[in-house]
C-alpha cells in the first residue's frame, strides 16, 4: 500500500482484518502453499479445512510472520506482515495453537497462564487491573472458579481452554484456532462452542483450522479448503465436513509434517514486534 499517510491509516481501517493474496511458500525447497488467496471479515467466523499436509498450518503461520513467504501478500488489518512486521498491531490478534500443554515449563496456575497474555518484551509486568482482566478471561471459558489451581492437574480439554482465554485475555478484534478440536472432550468441546457463540456475538473474527467441523458445525456457515497448497473451495462447509459426530472421539493429527509448535516459543507470542 502506497500513498500519503492518511491514505494509509484510511486504508488500514477499512481492511479486513485477513487478507492474503497469491500466497506461495516454499519451505526446504518443497511447495507448501501455492498461490493462496484469503479474506476473513470484520465479525466473520471461518473454518479452515484440509487434509493432513494439504498447508493449513503453514497458512497460519504465514498470518503470524512465522515463516516466510515466497510470493505474494499477506496482510493482518490492513498492514502486510511480511514487509512492515513492526507496524502490525499484534495486540489485536490472539493465536491459539494446537494442544501441546499449557503446563509445560514451570508449574503456574491458570490465571498466572493467562496474565502472561498481557505481557510482552516492552511490558515486563502487567497492566493495572491484569487479575480482572485474567478472571474474565477465565470466565469467558467456564475455568473461572479454578483460576488458583495449577494447569498440570487439568484435563487436556481443559489445558486447551486456558490456552483460549490467554488468547482471549486481551480481547482482540481476531482469534486464530489451530485444532482447537484435538483430543478434547465432550465437556470441552461444548464449552468451546459457547466460547465461540459469544465471540460471535462479540463481533470478534474468527480463522478456526480444523480436521472435521464436529460440534462446532451450527457455528460455521464458511469453510476454505485447502489440497496440497491450494484452495479448492470457499463457501458453505461441504456436508462431508461434519465428519464425526461423537464428540468423544479423540484423534491429532500432525500438521503439514511438521512438529507440535510451542506457543511459549518467543516467535509465536504475538506482542513481539
Amino acid at each position: 500500500m502506497t500513498g500519503s499517510r492518511q491514505d494509509v491509516a484510511a486504508y488500514e481501517s477499512m481492511a479486513p482484518p485477513v487478507r492474503v493474496r497469491g500466497l506461495h511458500v516454499t519451505l526446504d525447497s518443497a511447495r507448501i502453499l501455492q498461490g493462496v488467496d484469503l479474506d476473513v471479515r470484520q465479525g466473520e467466523m471461518v473454518a479452515l479445512l484440509g487434509a493432513n499436509g494439504s498447508g493449513k498450518s503453514t497458512l497460519v503461520k504465514a498470518l503470524l510472520s512465522v515463516v516466510p513467504a515466497s510470493a505474494g501478500t499477506v496482510e493482518l488489518f490492513g498492514t502486510d506482515v511480511t514487509t512492515q512486521r513492526r507496524r502490525v498491531p499484534w495486540s489485536r490478534a490472539g493465536y491459539v495453537p494446537q494442544r501441546v500443554g499449557a503446563a509445560s515449563g514451570t508449574p503456574a496456575t491458570a490465571l498466572e497462564v493467562v496474565s502472561s497474555g498481557l505481557l510482552d518484551n516492552r511490558r515486563l509486568r502487567p497492566p493495572r487491573g491484569w487479575r480482572d482482566l485474567a478472571l474474565s478471561a477465565l470466565d469467558e471459558v467456564g475455568l473461572a472458579d479454578r483460576a488458583h489451581e495449577t494447569v498440570r492437574v487439568f484435563s487436556g480439554g481443559q489445558q486447551q481452554r486456558v490456552l483460549i482465554a490467554r488468547a482471549l485475555v486481551r480481547r482482540p478484534d481476531l482469534l486464530v484456532l489451530d485444532e482447537p478440536l484435538s483430543g478434547i472432550d465432550r465437556h470441552s468441546q461444548e464449552a468451546l462452542a459457547a466460547t465461540l457463540t459469544g465471540l460471535r456475538e462479540r463481533g470478534t473474527s474468527v480463522l478456526v483450522v480444523l480436521h472435521e467441523l464436529g460440534p462446532l458445525a451450527g457455528l460455521l456457515a464458511r469453510a476454505v479448503v485447502l489440497r496440497h497448497g491450494r484452495v479448492v473451495h470457499d463457501g458453505p462447509p461441504p456436508p462431508a465436513a461434519a465428519g464425526h459426530r461423537d464428540p468423544e472421539h479423540e484423534h491429532h493429527h500432525a500438521h503439514d509434517g511438521e512438529p507440535a509448535v510451542d506457543p511459549h516459543r518467543p516467535e509465536l507470542r504475538l506482542e513481539l514486534p
